[in-house]
């Protein structure tokens, strides 16, 4: 199992001990409860009373039990010894009886106390350690063997036995039938309850499994997707693919080819991912997935996982809020005396095939279409542009029908723009968190940085 996985059922493993703990206590609340109230059969002028001294000593084993799991996880040495002494603590009350009433030692073995075996057993089940139900059973088991043998010795041996059910009822005789049923019920209600328990575990290594690989799936699938995959077990096969109507952001960094030459390794990595942290959240928050990393670029996809009309209207907020958000970082960049980051962002969109591309082995969900490589080619003209993001008129236009306004970006229309690489221009919208003017100075100062 890997030691993540060891980890999370260890720290479950040791919540529940400190419920065996507090479900010990209510055992003990119970039964001092019964003992205080109900009337005892020998009489109040009784010398020797076990029950206050085991119920003592079993209160002060059990909160320095307590105390020391939520100090730390409880050793399986101790955890073992723990479950002998409760047996034995039970065991050595129900021996007692026969001194406590003056009575010959085969009056313990009707003892309704024996019940409370039961009870001790079951309190094991709350661990999902099979080994210590087995452990408790078996003890209790070998308690009662204990307590039959020596109700045999105390009654002479084979003189106390008796085959007669009424004489074993109402006299100090022995049913030997009687206490091996006995046993056997312990026994038996032991394997099935170790049986069950141990399906459970293997239940809770599957939920941690699948827990885990939930969130492993959240890191590499947008958030819808991972959670189709948990959910409802989605088998995604190569060349599968839906259409959808959507909205496609592309981020770049602006001069990151000279910024990657000049820098360390580690910093170069570092602030990769300083951006891609603070972006990534941002564009999730307005409903966009992130479709892949490209080295400084970052390609989002709105409407394209799931089905979503506003989804211009999410392209755009998510502009805004990416604009919004590098501009608060190269605030707190510049206070370090770091280099402020200037970066493109291009929208396009349009139908768009959503679906998996590879083969069995390795496989990528990502969107194919005209409007991909549109906003590719729009990211990069704001460098000609001298912009900071573009748009195109008809995903503006559609997000403005869907009820969106800039918050306080300035929308500047740029009619029939010729963008490199296309045949046809466009009619393309400038958004800027900044006035024009800085902008512009931002686009070009990164497009000579170059890259």
């Amino acid at each position: 199992m890997p030691a993540r996985l060891q980890a999370a059922i260890a720290d479950s493993q040791a919540a529940a001990e400190r419920v065996v703990g507090w479900a010990q206590l209510g055992v003990i609340v119970l039964f001092a409860s019964l003992y205080a109230f109900s009337p005892r059969a020998g009489g109040s002028d009784m010398m020797f009373q076990p029950v206050p001294w085991v119920l003592l000593i079993y209160t002060v084993f059990t909160v320095t039990r307590m105390w020391i799991a939520w100090r730390r996880p409880l050793p399986g040495w101790f955890l073992a010894l723990s479950v002998v002494i409760d047996m034995a603590l039970l065991i050595g009350l129900i021996w007692s009886f026969h001194i406590q009433y003056d009575q010959p030692a085969a009056f313990y073995l009707k003892a309704p106390t024996l019940m409370y075996v039961f009870i001790f057993i079951a309190l094991r089940c709350l661990r999902f350690e099979p080994g210590y139900v087995l452990l408790a059973g078996g003890a209790a088991a070998a308690g009662w063997l204990v307590l039959l043998f020596y109700a045999l010795w105390d009654g002479g041996g084979m003189s106390v036995i008796t085959r007669d059910y009424v004489a074993y009822m109402s006299g100090p005789r022995v049913l030997i039938g009687a206490e091996v049923d006995k046993i056997v019920v312990i026994l038996v209600v032991t394997a099935v309850l170790a049986a069950g328990l141990a399906r459970a575990r293997d239940m809770l290594v599957r939920a941690e499994e699948e827990g885990a690989a939930r969130a492993s799936l959240a890191r590499f699938f947008a958030p819808d997707i991972a959670r189709r995959i948990a959910e409802t077990g989605l088998a995604i096969q190569p060349g599968s693919g839906v259409e959808r109507v959507a909205a496609i952001m592309m981020i770049d960094i602006r001069g990151f080819s000279r910024m990657s030459e000049r820098m360390a390794p580690d910093a170069l990595m570092s602030l990769l991912a300083d951006y891609q942290s603070r972006l990534v959240p941002v564009i999730q928050a307005e409903g966009g997935a992130i479709d892949k990393f490209l080295g400084d670029g970052i390609m989002a996809t709105f409407g394209a996982v799931t089905p979503e009309a506003g989804h211009c209207a999410q392209a755009m907020a998510a502009a805004e809020a990416v604009l919004d958000t590098v501009g608060l970082w190269n605030d707190a960049r510049r206070r370090a005396g770091q280099e402020p980051v200037a970066i493109g962002i291009g929208i396009a969109g349009g139908r768009v095939v959503f679906g998996a591309v590879g083969d069995a082995s390795r496989l990528e969900l990502t969107v194919i279409g005209a409007p991909v490589n549109l906003a590719a080619k729009i990211e990069k003209h704001n460098r000609v542009a001298g912009t900071v993001a573009l748009a195109e008129a008809g995903v503006v236009d559609a997000a403005e029908a869907t009820g969106w306004r800039p918050r306080r970006s300035r929308l500047q229309r740029l009619v029939a723009a010729p963008v490199d690489g296309l045949d046809a221009r466009l009619d393309l919208v400038a958004i800027s968190a900044l006035p024009v003017d800085q902008a512009v100075a931002a686009g070009r100062a990164g497009d000579q940085a170059g890259g």
